[in-house]
């Protein structure tokens, strides 16, 4: 598994976690009504969501550590709270406020 796979879309992870199942399912000869997460646990194989979660905990322990600057501050850094307005009126009369103080 590679890093790019960080920034992939959901759909995309979606695709390739099931690829993976269906050549799990392929090797082993299994039926279709074993679940895939019995066929992971047999196998002791991680879905693409767990290989994912490993690397980045691995990743962030490293820069931890790292003598290099940026990679330690990416370990410290918190993300702005981002808050979406979904609703146009809302939007419009907070806009309105903001130009009515200029």
């Amino acid at each position: 598994m590679f890093p790019i796979f960080a920034q992939a879309a959901p759909k995309a992870l979606n695709s390739l976690q099931s690829t993976q199942n269906k050549f799990c399912r392929n090797v082993t000869y299994t039926h279709w009504y074993i679940r895939n997460s019995v066929l992971h646990r047999d196998l002791e194989l991680p879905t693409i969501a767990k290989c994912m979660k490993d690397f980045s905990k691995r990743f962030f322990y490293i820069a931890d550590s790292h003598p290099n600057p940026p990679p330690r501050s990416a370990v410290s850094y918190e993300a702005q709270p981002y808050h979406l307005i979904r609703r146009h009126g809302m939007y419009l009369s907070i806009h309105l406020t903001f130009l009515q103080r200029q």
